[in-house]
């Protein structure tokens, strides 16, 4: 008896190893309706911002055209790619300040008597486009090169009207009205960078 109580363990282990080998070969399928979840994230502006370094090489004068200095700021976890810039009315002046530090106004210079520095390129029409030459790309927050320092080079225009009190001026040029962006993976551009629109 005992040896049959042995017989039937040996088969039955036999019988389920055959069955566990017999399963693996069963071809298996989804049901109707099987499905996964995924979630985008949200998008966030930029913010460009006027500083003082470097220094501008080209300066303004009347009827003469000079560099804009600013830095872009990408809060989004993903580079972002700008490749034109929407521009303000040409006659959407700049406010003047005795100092980089933009803070104190200068005298003279005010807007009874306009100052006359406007973005080049700018028509009568608000939200114009221009194309930068180069696209600058902004690296994801949190990484080099951002943010992201920028020359404009000769972006910025006084007229032959600006009067005698704004000379030796700093200005603080008018908001953009609008950026033309788009995230995703891009060589980062490295800082401090130089462009322009020329038309």
């Amino acid at each position: 008896m005992g040896l049959l109580a042995s017989l039937a363990v040996v088969v039955g282990a036999l019988l389920a190893g055959g069955g566990i080998f017999a399963a693996t070969n069963w071809m298996i399928q989804l049901n109707t309706g099987s499905s996964a979840e995924g979630q985008s994230g949200t998008v966030s502006n930029l913010t460009i911002t006027a500083v003082a370094s470097p220094a501008a090489s080209n300066l303004l004068y009347p009827g003469g055209n000079g560099d804009v200095v600013v830095t872009i700021s990408n809060p989004n976890p993903y580079p972002v790619t700008v490749t034109a810039v929407n521009l303000p009315t040409s006659t959407t002046y700049a406010t003047r300040y005795t100092t980089s530090a933009l803070t104190a106004g200068q005298a003279g210079c005010i807007a009874s008597t306009p100052s006359d520095v406007v973005w080049n390129y700018a028509t009568t029409t608000s939200g114009s486009s221009h194309t930068l030459t180069s696209a600058l790309t902004v690296a994801a927050s949190g990484q080099a090169n951002n943010s992201l320092t920028v020359t404009l080079s000769k972006d910025a225009t006084m007229t032959a009207a600006t009067p005698t009190a704004c000379e030796n001026t700093y200005f603080s040029m008018p908001s953009l009205t609008c950026l033309t962006a788009t995230g995703g993976a891009g060589s980062v551009t490295t800082s401090p960078a130089a462009d322009s629109w020329t038309s």
